[in-house]
């Protein structure tokens, strides 16, 4: 199946397969990963100067970034003996359009509860008007009309 993302306001349309889609939430899903797409939108950084910044191993950073490239989040090139990882917008912006068609969807849903809400006061006012109208106190007794 493929996920297609067809927003009013936005230039493009997306389509993801589901497991793009799995992919991009799984990578999202981890703090650290976030972290380092946060750290790697601001500025391209080697993964020994992103390792530098968690309490865990080389390697483990490296998975990380290995989970965040497959989702298309980061990408990795060389530069001479480094590897430098580049976070990829267009791919957070995906994930935001995907997000945005499910509060859409949940928009549309709460809109429709609250005009059958609304419905259903309006015909109770109605309805009390109704029995309002048909009940007339004459002398302190309810007589029907």
């Amino acid at each position: 199946m493929v996920v297609h993302i067809s927003m009013v306001n936005a230039p493009t349309t997306t389509a993801l397969s589901d497991d793009e889609v799995d992919r991009l939430f799984h990578a999202l899903a981890d703090a650290t990963r976030r972290d380092i797409v946060t750290r790697t939108l601001r500025s391209d950084q080697s993964i020994s100067a992103l390792a530098r910044g968690y309490a865990m191993s080389f390697a483990a950073v490296q998975k990380h970034v290995a989970v965040l490239e497959s989702a298309g989040l980061v990408r990795k090139e060389r530069r001479g003996r480094e590897q430098l990882v580049r976070g990829e917008p267009q791919s957070i912006r995906r994930a935001g359009e995907l997000l945005s068609r499910y509060e859409a969807i949940w928009n549309e849903r709460a809109a429709g509860i609250e005009r059958i809400l609304a419905g259903d006061l309006a015909t109770a006012r109605m309805s009390r008007a109704s029995d309002a109208r048909q009940h007339e106190t004459t002398d302190g007794e309810e007589t029907e009309r």
